[in-house]
């Protein structure tokens, strides 16, 4: 026999440990032989907690849903009946989901015109330092506390902010006047208005959509540009025709938490904003100072719901794949 062979043999014989002895040994090989039961047990935790606390949960909030307050004792009664939603489609409900809606839409559109500028220099032309100042600038702000952001906007949007002072000092507080005079969207002051509900907005969730665009737009070959160009398209046909089709999973990816966290929060619209009211607030009034818990889970169920189909018609978009 030859040295290389005595040599492997020996290898081999010192890869193989000798067999443990008890209990620990014994659980040890079975685990070995069953790969399936080690990864049950790996993943029995995680999913027993998902199922127990998230599943648990929401099947706890959708039964509350089918109850109804009493109108004499003002007690739950937990007889299954669907006068809660009868309640939730009254117009003064339904003018909080739609409002709430459309404000987590227009948030929606605002953030992605905002952000794929910003993605697209990003991606196409940010190298060594300016990529790494890119990604510190976006994460920036979501190091710093929620609340601290909101109530220092709540100071720049103010009626003697510096919002209002740079306006003043620009000769435009009429243009600023005027816009806070129309209905809806105005108010005393930006800080009490929804159009600083709107920027405040914005500004929160922009992060969250500038890096899924940032991450589509890496995936885009620049050949494919060079093509088009090449083609004779112009800088709008390329946009629209390759740049935008193959950005889209990165938008909608991106919308996907600008508008599910818009439709949520209650925090921002609480501090800045009117009187009224969006599903967040609704939903705390509700289960809080009215003490009506099943009129505040049927509020709870509709963002659910709407972001359910929403999140169906991302899988189908792609949006996914941006993550």
């Amino acid at each position: 026999m030859s040295v290389q062979a005595v040599s492997g043999t020996s290898n081999v014989a010192a890869a193989i440990l000798p067999r443990r002895g008890g209990l620990a040994g014994s659980f040890s090989d079975l685990l070995w032989r069953k790969p399936g039961l080690l990864l049950f047990l790996m993943l029995a935790p995680p999913l027993l907690w998902l199922g127990v606390v998230y599943i648990g949960s929401l099947i706890a909030l959708l039964a509350q849903s089918f109850f109804s307050i009493d109108e004499f004792s003002g007690l739950i009664s937990r007889e299954l009946t669907l006068k809660t939603y009868g309640d939730l489609l009254q117009a003064v409900n339904l003018d909080i989901i739609v409002r709430t809606v459309t404000m987590a839409a227009v948030v929606t559109l605002a953030s992605a015109i905002i952000a794929f500028p910003i993605a697209y220099y990003a991606a196409r032309y940010a190298r060594g330092t300016w990529k790494a100042l890119f990604y510190l600038g976006v994460m920036l702000p979501l190091w710093s506390s929620y609340l601290v952001k909101i109530y220092a906007w709540k100071l720049i949007l103010a009626k003697e902010g510096i919002l209002t002072w740079l306006f003043a000092k620009l000769h435009l507080s009429w243009l600023l006047d005027s816009w806070l005079s129309l209905p809806v969207i105005g108010g005393n002051s930006l800080s009490v208005s929804f159009t600083g509900t709107f920027i405040v907005f914005v500004y929160v969730w922009l992060p969250f959509m500038i890096l899924p665009i940032q991450a589509a737009l890496e995936r885009v070959p620049g050949n494919l540009v060079e093509a088009s160009s090449d083609l004779g398209a112009s800088p709008r046909q390329t946009f629209r025709n390759v740049l935008f089709p193959l950005a889209l999973p990165g938008i909608v990816a991106g919308s996907i938490f600008t508008f599910s966290l818009t439709l949520g929060d209650y925090i921002i619209p609480q501090i800045i904003g009117t009187s009224r009211l969006f599903i967040g607030q609704a939903v705390y009034a509700q289960q809080g100072t009215a003490g009506n818990i099943p009129l505040a889970a049927a509020f709870t169920v509709v963002p659910v719901v709407i972001m359910g189909f929403y999140l169906w018609g991302a899988k189908r978009m792609g949006a996914f794949d941006a993550l």
